[in-house]
């Protein structure tokens, strides 16, 4: 069974790059750039996992991160924020609202992946 990676970025560069490399790992990937679409796609794609930043048009990722963890039919999936967003503050609201990692920018691809391969596969 492939595992789906939802990508949800308003930045081409972060999205391209990230969808290549999701897929060479043998994921299937569905993108959205805006919360808005994020939430439609959840519902469409039902992923395992959100590679998710904050800053993103319309409702952000903080939002959408508590939104996936209030639905008890979403709560199985799991989110990573991936962010410029880096005080500790914000890595603290990233937590407390579910999130299961805090990654920010710039990342290592190296990083990505075994995050995503950890949490998939619900190592601790």
């Amino acid at each position: 069974m492939t595992r789906k990676i939802l990508i949800v970025d308003d930045e081409p560069n972060i999205v391209v790059p990230l969808q290549f490399l999701m897929e060479r790992n043998g994921y299937e990937t569905a993108v959205a750039q805006s919360g808005e679409e994020a939430l439609e796609a959840i519902s469409k794609e039902n992923p395992d996992l959100i590679l998710l930043d904050i800053m993103l048009p319309g409702i952000d990722g903080f939002e959408v991160c508590e939104i996936v963890k209030l639905k008890p039919e979403w709560k199985h999936i799991k989110i990573i924020f991936l962010t410029a967003k880096g005080r500790e503050v914000d890595i603290a609201k990233g937590m407390v609202l579910g999130a299961d990692e805090y990654i920010t920018k710039p990342f290592l691809n190296k990083q990505i992946v075994e995050c995503v391969q950890r949490l998939l596969l619900g190592r601790p």
